[in-house]
């Protein structure tokens, strides 16, 4: 049994704890600056785009080939087109095209004056220094018009897109050589307990190596952050009120992993009761129940996500509701679910919403399935590097049979 919840949600569904988060992010949201095109991959734009340059710039060429007047085509069948002279892509010189004549060109150059067609190199001949093009060629046949792709003023990205490769080569072509970005949260990560050791040192009885600092800042780096690992904190509410107060005025957000439940050395809770005002304190999910979101107070402008301590239980609370936050305080829409098909009969028999590991593949008719890992339990961290996505069952229980299809979390 949980203790009494002062007010704060507790036990909310999954959903529930999706939409709180959104709104603690929006209401968090990081200020924007500006990166040069060259930083800004991955980052989230802070304000729409609009085209202040036609793309292309002019009606160019689309093939290597001659470029003619379409209408001289009937009148020139017999006796081809007289070439006149060269056009390449790039800075160009005054030239045009009269009657009867074509103009060699390349890939990209601007059309000459007077032509409204081109006609690929492999399809003409040249006999006795004229051009002799096919009959039937379209009028404007591998012409790019100016202003085919965008017109000034068009809008090419909005508020929020995460900025790609291709989304940045659009800025490029438009002479941009920066772009307003909303600043990534500062991220401060946590480990506590007293069984925790660093690896590579002495295990003593009763204590386990900290691979949960190890999973957690590598997560973190994958969702293009750069967090800061604080060194492990003890059971001792002294010594984590401290921490946590020098680090919630420093960093943005605060990532701690363990002491969050209701045991007698979880002191997270209550040293956030105290100091903070908490969004909501445990969910319905397995794994990843004790799991609290905090603001305010007097331990700085930062939050506090406060994960479980089992490492599956970080891993799946991370993808589903950390890397959520994280987005949302950059002005990133959350990350749609993909949907896969199970590749087995599936049985669940609990009440609360589940992250079952799993593996991905593909079926070989081009349909992606999951095939879930029957080692379900929280402790379980080789089950989980054994699969590579999150298989998302609904609250209540149910059987599932194979094909049933599911989201899941990619990871």
């Amino acid at each position: 049994m949980m203790p009494a919840s002062d007010g704060f949600p507790t036990r909310i569904a999954y959903d529930e704890a999706c939409r709180l988060i959104d709104v603690v992010a929006a209401q968090h949201r990081l200020s924007p600056e500006r990166l040069p095109l060259a930083r800004a991959h991955g980052h989230v734009l802070a304000g729409d785009v609009h085209a202040v340059l036609a793309q292309p710039p002019f009606d160019n060429a689309a093939m290597d080939g001659f470029a003619y007047r379409h209408v001289d085509l009937a009148v020139a069948a017999g006796k081809g087109l007289l070439p006149v002279g060269d056009r390449f892509a790039g800075p160009v010189s005054q030239l045009a095209v009269g009657p009867g004549q074509c103009v060699r060109i390349t890939t990209g150059a601007p059309l000459p004056t007077g032509a409204d067609s081109v006609a690929a190199k492999e399809d003409v001949s040249l006999v006795d220094g004229r051009v002799r093009i096919p009959p039937g060629e379209s009028a404007g046949r591998f012409v790019r018009r100016a202003g085919e792709d965008c017109r000034v003023g068009d809008l090419l990205l909005t508020r929020g897109d995460v900025l790609t490769a291709t989304r940045l080569a659009l800025c490029a072509a438009q002479g941009m050589t920066d772009v307003a970005v909303h600043r990534r949260p500062t991220v401060a990560v946590f480990t506590t307990g007293d069984e925790l050791a660093e690896p590579g040192m002495p295990l003593g009885p009763g204590m386990i190596y900290n691979a949960n600092r190890v999973q957690l800042m590598a997560l973190l780096r994958e969702a293009g952050l750069e967090p800061t690992a604080w060194p492990t904190l003890p059971d001792d509410p002294g010594q984590m009120y401290s921490a946590l107060l020098h680090a919630g005025h420093a960093f943005d957000l605060v990532l701690t992993c363990g002491g969050v439940s209701a045991g007698e050395k979880d002191h997270l809770p209550q040293l956030l009761r105290e100091r903070a005002h908490i969004v909501f304190w445990t969910a319905r999910l397995k794994p990843g129940m004790p799991v609290l979101l905090a603001e305010g107070g007097t331990l700085g402008n930062a939050l506090f996500l406060c994960l479980p301590g089992n490492p599956v239980s970080v891993l799946a609370t991370w993808l589903a509701l950390g890397r959520r936050l994280a987005d949302g305080l950059q002005g990133r829409a959350p990350r749609p679910l993909r949907s896969a098909r199970l590749a087995r009969d599936w049985d669940k028999r609990h009440g609360r919403l589940e992250f079952l590991r799993g593996r991905l593949r593909d079926d070989g008719n081009g349909l992606l399935q999951v095939e879930p890992n029957a080692a379900d339990a929280s402790h379980r961290m080789r089950a989980a590097a054994d699969s590579d996505a999150l298989i998302v069952l609904e609250e209540g229980t149910r059987h599932y049979p194979a094909g049933t299809a599911v989201p899941v979390i990619a990871y």
